[in-house]
């Protein structure tokens, strides 16, 4: 009886097939690739909208997806995971959209209110005082150039480590370092000697 041929997706796990088996299968079977975005398309849309707002976050999000559709053919079939692909696909997209960013955490630093959760947050006294320290942390991010910026929400919230940073932004890893130190530095001056590491569960 003749055994079919493994790929790679077979060898990954049948149930749940690496990103890179997807995108491998995807350039065959296009259709494919919308295993890709039910997987990752809600924490990218987050986290685009935390970066320039909810308004445009959804059409954001489409041209990551268009974008990584059309860029599928030069994914490395290396990288199992494609969430450095895709937070790097994000973090160019939302660079056109440099001013929103900017007016967004202008925003935030006034009303101490997050679009993008308060909607589904209760009120109480704990999220009023919380509010106050959001408010500080968005006027501190709003302050970092747009590289530091980058780097450190790629680390605090796409939960990327340091070196899946530097495949994201197509940068050395010693850059990102560098990078992200300068952008604690400045905000904990910023801040009045505050730590801002902790800036993932402050600013949600």
């Amino acid at each position: 009886m003749h055994r079919p041929t493994e790929t790679a997706e077979d060898v990954t796990s049948p149930a749940q097939p690496s990103d890179a088996a997807i995108i491998m299968r995807s350039r065959d079977e296009p259709e494919r690739f919308a295993l890709l975005f039910r997987r990752h398309a809600a924490v990218l849309q987050r986290y685009i909208a935390r970066r320039i707002g909810p308004t445009v976050a959804e059409d954001v999000l489409a041209d990551v997806f268009l974008a990584a559709f059309r860029q599928r053919h030069r994914y490395d079939p290396d990288r199992a995971d494609a969430r450095p692909w895709l937070y790097g696909i994000a973090t160019n997209l939302v660079g056109r959209h440099r001013r929103a960013e900017v007016r967004a955490l202008r925003n935030l630093e006034r009303t101490g209110m997050d679009p993008v959760t308060e909607a589904f947050v209760e009120r109480s006294d704990a999220r009023v005082g919380a509010a106050a320290v959001r408010q500080r942390l968005a006027a501190a991010l709003a302050a970092l150039r747009p590289g530091y910026r980058d780097a450190l929400l790629l680390v605090a919230w796409g939960e990327l480590t340091y070196e899946e940073v530097a495949a994201a932004l197509d940068i050395p890893v010693g850059t990102v370092r560098s990078r992200v130190n300068r952008a604690r530095s400045s905000m904990r001056t910023s801040l009045g000697g505050v730590d801002p590491t902790s800036i993932q569960e402050e600013l949600p």
